[in-house]
């Protein structure tokens, strides 16, 4: 993997065009865009495979920093969360808390609420770490789990408790997509 003045160099050598293109996918807060980007122009002439575009990407990230448009947190607070339950067709029959991941963001957990008639998972909230962590408070006592299993515990079960619906999380101490769903 090429070094961080490699990595300076090799970006500014690249032509203004190029440069405006991978910035504007950062900027729009398009990881996967811009390391498309960049190693579909540099895989070929210069070796760069993924690793080192993940790598010219983030050096990207970093010089923009408070420039890029983050797409906003799905509310965590109760108020918020009861009023997106009473937007869905058909009655809530359980709160489901579901582990994710992508490369982007790690470990996640979707929050669902399960209807039977119609037979549907809606969507809630996508929690990440950064959000677990704001709803959470600083200081929280998290006893070495996970901060996202910890909000979504919280978060989920109180919902359920209000809706009087079950809360299910099959996999609340692991991050595991695989883990088993909520039967009927």
């Amino acid at each position: 993997m090429m070094n961080k003045r490699a990595r300076t160099q090799w970006w500014d050598g690249l032509p203004a065009g190029i440069r405006n293109q991978i910035d504007g996918y950062v900027l729009q807060d398009s990881l996967m865009a811009a390391i498309g980007v960049v190693t579909d122009i540099g895989l070929v002439p210069d070796g760069i495979g993924v690793g080192t575009a993940q790598a010219i990407v983030s050096d990207r990230y970093a010089h923009h920093g408070d420039r890029i448009a983050r797409a906003p947190d799905t509310p965590l607070d109760q108020e918020s969360l009861i009023r997106r339950v009473g937007g869905i067709s058909g009655d809530v029959v359980a709160i489901e808390a579901v582990w994710d991941g992508d490369t982007v963001h790690d470990w996640f957990v979707r929050l669902l609420a399960i209807t039977a008639d119609p037979a549907e998972k809606n969507a809630l909230a996508v929690i990440h770490w950064s959000l677990a962590e704001r709803h959470l408070g600083e200081g929280a006592k998290l006893a070495g789990r996970h901060p996202v299993a910890v909000a979504a515990e919280r978060a989920g079960g109180d919902l359920a408790a209000h809706l009087s619906v079950p809360f299910h999380f099959a996999s609340p101490d692991t991050p595991d997509d695989e883990a088993p769903r909520r039967q009927p």
